[in-house]
């Protein structure tokens, strides 16, 4: 029994692409980053450059990433990326070329780099996500001679986005946005746009038949994920292992429909936001900011991970002035507060009926009218 004897097995002959795209839409998800090729080298696409190891070919016997960027499109405004492995782990041709210290290109130039072109001629993907780019430099993968032809040639040159997954010396330092490392969520401010990719099963990229429900993320988990990473200038890119017939298993998509339910009160703070002055409160722990220019000046957001004791808040970042006003997304009401006597404010949080309060995982608080 071989690697390749996995490949009838991947039936996925409950596959619907429409009811993927629908499950997106309801998280709350601006893009996707569909896996085209993994380090095993299938290609989820009928691929003139993967003989008899491609979904047309073998297993499905459908075109998966296609079905996928038709539903995306048709049925939402979400953009489609694709992500694609440079390396594969079993190919003689990467092999060889590993063999001669990569000074041979064989597998580049036969291989992977015509898969590229291939997918994003093929599907037009607003998003290249690069990977398995670690053993070897950019020289040897000829990445700058694609991104060269992708920004300047391809179909997507206008509107298309990458990280920086293209060679072992260039990962942290070059790219449309920065990935650095998996789950890489610093916690600080950084200069460049950056993206949090990250897991809602603790201890797996793909599916595990196994898991135990501890192994994956709460929603009170996802939460605080987005409020670190978004207050410090990230994007999240949440995934989800789908099985080999074809279905997103009942608990990555209730996670995701918490998730989308929770943005759709407080994606105010979240979508098209800006890092603030602080990232983090200075006096209460887990709480996190970001903010958003509006046309009455600038509007803070403080994300409340943890519910305050005694219903007040008490932060010791935000300098207040004599219009500040505070409220709760998703809640009518303005709240009243008073000025710290060493600086910050004390917000009062009234008595909540439990129907009416908005969110039972994060809060968020918008402070308008602060002199910082």
């Amino acid at each position: 029994f071989t690697y390749a004897d996995f490949a009838p097995m991947f039936t996925a002959e409950f596959y619907n692409s429409d009811q993927w795209a629908e499950i997106f839409k309801a998280s709350g998800a601006k893009y996707i980053v569909f896996v085209s090729k993994h380090h095993e080298g299938f290609c989820n696409w009928p691929s003139k450059y993967s003989f008899n190891w491609n979904s047309g070919d073998v297993g499905p016997n459908r075109d998966i990433v296609g079905e996928l960027a038709n539903s995306i499109r048709s049925k939402t405004d979400i953009h489609f990326g694709l992500y694609h492995s440079l390396f594969e782990w079993y190919h003689p041709l990467y092999e060889k070329d590993k063999a001669n210290n990569y000074t041979t290109q064989d597998f580049v130039r036969t291989k992977t780099m015509p898969e590229l072109y291939e997918i994003v001629n093929k599907y037009k993907p607003d998003v290249v996500w690069s990977d398995g780019d670690w053993e070897t430099t950019d020289e040897y993968w000829n990445a700058t001679q694609f991104l060269a032809w992708l920004y300047n040639e391809s179909p997507v040159k206008d509107t298309v986005a990458v990280n920086d997954r293209w060679g072992k010396n260039i990962r942290c330092k070059h790219g449309g946005f920065l990935n650095c490392d998996d789950k890489y969520n610093p916690g600080v401010l950084q200069k460049r746009k950056w993206e949090n990719a990250m897991t809602i099963d603790k201890f797996s990229w793909g599916y595990r038949r196994r898991a135990n429900i501890n192994d994956y993320l709460t929603l009170k988990d996802i939460t605080k994920v987005i409020a670190t990473t978004v207050s410090c200038g990230g994007n999240v890119l949440i995934n989800i292992g789908p099985t080999h017939d074809g279905r997103i298993a009942p608990v990555f998509e209730e996670r995701l429909k918490e998730m989308g339910q929770w943005l759709g009160v407080n994606g105010e703070a979240i979508y098209e936001s800006i890092p603030w002055s602080h990232q983090n409160d200075t006096t209460t722990p887990d709480v996190w900011y970001t903010a958003k220019k509006t046309a009455q000046g600038t509007a803070v957001y403080a994300i409340v991970l943890t519910w305050p004791k005694a219903n007040q808040l008490v932060l010791g970042a935000p300098s207040t002035s004599t219009t500040t006003v505070v409220s709760m997304l998703g809640y009518p009401s303005n709240f009243s507060w008073k000025p710290n006597p060493g600086g910050g404010m004390t917000v009062q949080i009234p008595v909540i009926p439990f129907d009416q309060i908005p969110s039972q995982d994060a809060w968020v608080f918008k402070i308008q009218g602060l002199k910082n």
